[in-house]
């Protein structure tokens, strides 16, 4: 990735409690236009908190998150996907039983314009409008994901690996400036892990997309190979940040990953 100095996505003290438990404790972090900026921590850490956090789903208590130079603190969800934030789950949350278009294709709703007799009615410009956004869909979404064989098929026929790939497709229906993914490599085989990770790095590099991407993640092979930044959490509070190569040597981290004892028995 070229050296970006854009700040677009940018939080300021955030805190988040649940009752008496802490999520995340004043919390700050600059992502970079046009980087892939990765997430960790072991479980609990707050990692899925924070994305929640960003897309509207959690309202913290205090803090600021900006995007864009806008704060978006107050919007809720569908506000903040109008401005480009689109995302996946760490549970796969598809329409089971809808077809694989279809479940993709609601994530062009921010995008229709014709009302509800119009669309009903199928004609003149509710007709027109459709097939725009679905040349769209099948043209660089289905295609870049490889699930041309798949657009008919119903979802929960499918096995997961391909669930967490139409997951993917209907996040970059939104045509994202900025993709949250939490945990996309869960649950996956070896060679569905690379997929993904294929995936990820076309969509991040690709000047059709160039989106900025905000990645969770378990798979520290995956982390260390794709992200061009790492932030770790441990309990809600940001223990370390920098290059990848330069979190994986940071003692903090492995602690946080391992525990004394464990850190201990292998300096022995």
């Amino acid at each position: 990735m070229p050296e970006q100095t854009e700040t677009q996505l940018k939080v300021d003290g955030l805190h988040l409690w649940f009752g008496g438990v802490a999520a995340l404790t004043d919390l700050d972090l600059e992502v970079k236009k046009g980087e892939i900026f990765s997430l960790i921590g072991p479980n609990g850490a707050g990692k899925t908190s924070f994305l929640n956090c960003v897309s509207g789903l959690y309202k913290p208590q205090r803090g600021t998150i900006t995007f864009h130079n806008h704060n978006i603190s107050r919007l809720r969800a569908h506000q903040r996907a109008r401005l480009g934030i689109s995302r996946t789950f760490q549970k796969i949350e598809l329409f089971k039983g809808m077809t694989v278009l279809d479940n993709i294709r609601l994530g062009r709703h921010l995008y229709m314009k014709t009302g509800l007799i119009a669309g009903a009615l199928w004609v003149g410009p509710a007709a027109r409008e459709e097939i725009k956004h679905r040349t769209f869909i099948e043209e660089a979404i289905v295609d870049l994901l490889e699930i041309e064989h798949l657009r008919d098929q119903v979802v929960h026929m499918l096995p997961y690996g391909l669930q967490k790939r139409v997951e993917l497709a209907r996040a970059l229906a939104l045509e994202p400036k900025l993709l949250l993914l939490d945990e996309p490599m869960a649950g996956l085989n070896l060679e569905e892990v690379e997929d993904m990770a294929r995936f990820i790095l076309d969509i991040n590099e690709d000047p059709h997309w160039g989106v900025t991407c905000v990645l969770v993640e378990h798979d520290m092979g995956v982390v260390m190979d794709i992200s061009d930044r790492v932030a770790v959490l441990n309990f809600g509070i940001k223990i370390a940040e920098g290059a990848p190569q330069d979190i994986a040597s940071n003692p903090a981290v492995v602690q946080a990953y391992l525990g004394e004892s464990e850190v201990y028995a292998t300096r022995r």
